[in-house]
């Protein structure tokens, strides 16, 4: 796994479609209980290094109800984006993840690990990604129908404070899901 880690680490691929230096963001180990894929890191977290170091990382983790110590347990939590590194700025927010680097990387890391217990899909692209076409028409009734996909995944919308207004639409959403999510994290912990 540290070999395939810092290759990762060392990648790129995808140098000459981002705005900024490659830096792969990943946290992962042989012996991550919990894999959390997500779409992209934002600028902040491209900067410091540490994935979601920014506010959709604080709700995120308010969603799991665990503190930053528990979340940045390797042994824990695996931190695997769907693209991992910034992919640029569009005219409604974050462009994308990049394309590379999902199918170059996910199966090398997800066949290192030997005890993963639950896979959390975030947003769109993980979720489409992973389930394929057993993802709902829209991502609202993937979530919603969580239960189907359980016991192997959890799909969730994106924590980004962008998506208030899909929570205030979708209160369902912090009165059934968030208490199955912590009810299954802390079995796992």
């Amino acid at each position: 796994m540290h070999k395939l880690i810092s290759e990762i680490r060392n990648c790129t691929v995808c140098r000459d479609f981002l705005p900024n230096a490659p830096n792969p963001i990943i946290q992962v180990s042989t012996s991550s209980k919990i894999v959390i894929i997500g779409q992209a890191p934002g600028q902040r977290v491209q900067d410091s290094g540490i994935p979601w170091d920014d506010a959709s990382g604080n709700n995120l983790r308010e969603w799991l109800g665990v503190d930053k110590q528990t979340f940045y347990d390797e042994k824990i939590f695996a931190l695997i984006p769907m693209g991992f590194c910034f992919p640029g700025t569009g005219k409604s927010g974050d462009l994308p993840p990049r394309p590379e680097c999902a199918p170059l990387w996910h199966q090398q890391i997800l066949k290192a690990m030997i005890d993963v217990k639950l896979t959390i899909l975030i947003g769109q692209y993980a979720q489409n990604y992973y389930l394929g076409n057993d993802c709902k028409s829209t991502l609202t009734e993937t979530v919603k129908n969580y239960i189907e996909y359980l016991p192997r995944y959890l799909p969730l919308p994106h924590p980004s404070p962008r998506n208030n207004i899909w929570q205030a639409k979708n209160d369902w959403f912090q009165e059934n899901v968030t208490p199955i999510l912590q009810e299954k994290i802390l079995t796992y912990i």
